[in-house]
This record gives C-alpha cells, structure tokens and sequence, in this order.
C-alpha cells in the first residue's frame, strides 16, 4: 500500500502539474517586476523631463532677477532745467554732462560719440530725474546722487551675455563702448543689485525696465472677477443638480453636457466670449471684467463637477440621521451636508483657479495682450495677464526679453505651485474618512 501511495505522489502527472505551477508563478513575478520596472521607469521620465524644464528656466531666467546699475553725482543744471519750465527740460543733456565726468578721456564734441556715451544709460534715466525735480524744484541748483539702470546691451555685457570675444561688426556694443563700460566698473560705479523692477514696473519697450506690474494686477482683478461669478453660481448648480433635482432625462442631459463643457478647448470659450461680451454687449476690449467672466466660463465646469463629486463623497447616514430629527431638506443640506463637503469644494476650487490663471488662448482673443505700460486702476481699465504678458515678451525682438520671459513663467509656475499646495492643504487639514 505504501508503494503505491509513493508511486502516486511520484507519477508524472503529478510532477508536471507542480512544474506548471512554478513556471506560472515565475512568468507572474517576472511580469509583475516588469510592470512595476516601466512604472518607476514612467515616474522618473517625467520627474527628468520637469527637471529639464525648470533647469532651462532657471538657466536663461535667472538674471533677470538682478539689474545692473550705474550710480551717478547729478548736477541738475540750472540753465538745462528751469523751474518755470517743468516738467520739461535738459534733464537727458544733464545726465550725459554727469557721465562724460565719470569718462573725461572720452571727447564729446562729436555729435556722434555724445550719442554713443548717452546710450549707456537706459532710456528711463532722463523720467526718474524728472520725477524728482518735479516732485521737489529745490533740487535745481544741486548735486544728487541718482542710481539708474544701465540700457540693455551693457546689461548684457555685464551679465555675460555678450561674447567680447565676438567680431565687433558682429557685436552690439563696439570696443570703445567695452572700454568705457570697463572703466566705470573699475571706478566701483557698477552695481548689479536685485531686480525690484521685474513686479513693481509695467511692461515696456525696453527690456530694462519692463516689470509684470501691470500683468500681476491685471491677473488679479481676472481671477477675483472670475471667482466671484464661478463659485457661488458652480455651488449652487451642483448643490441643485445633487441634491434637490429630479433625476430624469432632462437632468441627464444637463450633467452629460456639464461634463463636455469641461473637455472643450479653451479657445471656444474666448471665441464665445468675443461674440458675445464684446461683439453684442459691446464690453472694452484687454478688460480683466471681461477676461474674468470668460475664465469664468472655462472654470465653472470643473467647478460643478468637483462640488458634486464632495457631496456625493458625505454618507447618506448623515442626510438620514438630520432627517430622522425633524430637519428639512434645505436644513440637512445646508446645514449638515455642504459643511462637510466644503473642504473637497474649495479644493476643486482652487485648482480650478489655478488651472484659470495658466489660460493665454481665451484672454488673447478678447485682446489681453495689448501694450499697456501702465498697471490697471480697476477690473475695467486695459491690462494684461501673466500668460499673455510671457506672450508678448517671448514675441519681442531685444534679447533682453529672453531671460525676463523665462523669469515671468517662473513666476507663474511659482504662483500655480502655491495654489496647488494650498488646496492640498485644506483637503489634508479638512478632509474626512467615513
């Protein structure tokens, strides 16, 4: 009997199952190590290709965040600027006589060379001393001292971005303006300090002075016009779609098409919005009032969908228990249900927003992409936005408008970061496990 129970366990039929089974399980680890090899494989693609994204940023975007200057002792000139005359003025014949000091080799009576040695100082100089004449007369008649920005090509002399190694016919600046440019920096009248200008100037003609002032507070007003419209009416829509419309056909249609809206192309919604804000209301064009109800539009879907998905996410135990106690509809809705939700709501929310604020091909098409130099008053004055204001720098012909387009969509990257982390924050702080 033993030797046939032996001879049972040692039957072919028996071997070859168990090294089925082995074979079996050896494919499966062998695809399951496979599948979790693409997967890091996946993960450490992407975090190579955002490495390479922020690292070329970084890389052209950098300097933009310091400005070189020049410090001048300022002679206000009595007989080039006259009190009676203000605001106008010599006050760019006074600020070249200050530098031809600094330079007293360099020989001015050629019409010429005074040109050249003036354009080393950017074009806004002659505006900062007006300013202050203007702002106090009592300077005329005295020695101030100015620190201005230097124009664009010795800017980018001195940040390196100018080869002087480069044929002079080839070059920007000639070897005599180099030399001059040498010298001041040797007399310690060179700085290169932070760029302040880069978010408390407006846009301008001239890299050296153009700031995202005017985008930062143009995106503002269209994001907060955007919020105002988007949230509350996003709210109450998926409150009335979850918890108090019927569900039949019509409902159906309504949330099958809620959920296509979310998918459409941006560009519609700015196509729309120049039809019909603009085209029949007649509403001023580069307006963030319009561009925030355009955003509006383009948010509302994500809006609705996210608000619905949180009060789906509240258990009907809650809803029961408010309605065994006597409260009504609107009291459990309200009062138990929306409270709950309101952490995966703002979350929604603020990636929403967030998603809003990165938009260029919406407010391109309603004109938020005008040369404006000045910083809206409010939501109905021209302005631009980041997005279209990184538009209209990577347009521009200056290389100086290379690194302040990289340092502009740092800045936007640094703003969707900020959201971003601030809504996984609240769903952290404020989100529940039931």
């Amino acid at each position: 009997m033993a030797d046939l129970t032996a001879g049972q366990n040692n039957s072919p039929k028996g071997g070859d199952t168990a090294d089925a089974v082995r074979a079996g399980l050896a494919r499966r680890n062998r695809k399951q190590k496979i599948l979790q090899g693409l997967g890091l494989g996946a993960i450490g693609f992407a975090f190579l290709m955002l490495f390479i994204l922020v690292a070329s940023l970084v890389s052209s975007g950098y300097q933009a965040f310091t400005q070189t200057k020049i410090t001048l002792e300022v002679y206000v000139d009595p007989e080039e600027i006259e009190p009676e005359k203000l605001p106008r003025g010599g006050f760019k014949d006074v600020l070249q006589a200050s530098l031809s000091e600094l330079l007293p080799e360099v020989d001015t009576s050629d019409r010429a060379t005074r040109k050249a040695l003036s354009g080393i100082l950017s074009n806004g100089a002659q505006f900062d001393l007006r300013d202050r004449v203007v702002a106090d007369p009592a300077l005329i008649g005295q020695t101030i001292t100015m620190t201005v920005p230097v124009s664009d090509p010795y800017d980018q002399l001195n940040k390196g971005s100018i080869d002087r190694d480069t044929p002079e016919q080839n070059r920007r600046l000639n070897d005599a303006e180099i030399a001059w440019f040498d010298q001041l920096k040797a007399e310690g009248v060179i700085s290169k300090p932070l760029n302040t200008g880069l978010v408390t100037n407006a846009d301008s003609r001239f890299p050296e002075l153009a700031g995202l002032k005017g985008a930062l507070i143009g995106s503002f007003w269209a994001l907060f016009v955007c919020f105002v419209i988007s949230f509350p009416l996003g709210i109450g829509a998926a409150i009335y779609l979850e918890e108090f419309a019927p569900k039949n056909k019509v409902s159906d249609f309504i949330e099958v098409n809620i959920n296509n809206l979310a998918a459409v192309p941006s560009v519609v919604f700015g196509l729309l919005a120049l039809a019909v804000f603009i085209g029949w209301f007649g509403l001023p064009r580069s307006a963030p009032f319009v561009g925030g109800m355009t955003l509006a539009l383009m948010t509302m879907p994500t809006i609705i969908i996210a608000t619905r998905a949180a009060l789906k996410a509240v258990p009907p135990s809650i809803r029961e228990a408010a309605l065994g106690i006597g409260a009504s509809k609107h009291q459990v809705v309200f009062g138990h249900v929306l409270p709950l939700a309101m952490p995966g709501i703002l979350t929604g929310t603020i990636i929403g927003l967030a998603q809003a604020l990165g938009e260029t091909a919406p407010l391109l098409l309603i004109g938020m992409n005008a040369f404006i130099t000045s910083a809206p008053a409010g939501p109905f004055d021209s302005a631009t936005a980041l997005p279209t204001q990184i538009f209209i720098w990577a347009d521009s012909p200056e290389r100086g408008f290379v690194s302040r387009t990289s340092a502009a969509i740092l800045v936007l990257l640094g703003f969707l970061v900020t959201m971003n982390a601030i809504a996984i924050y609240l769903r952290n702080k404020f989100e529940r496990s039931w």
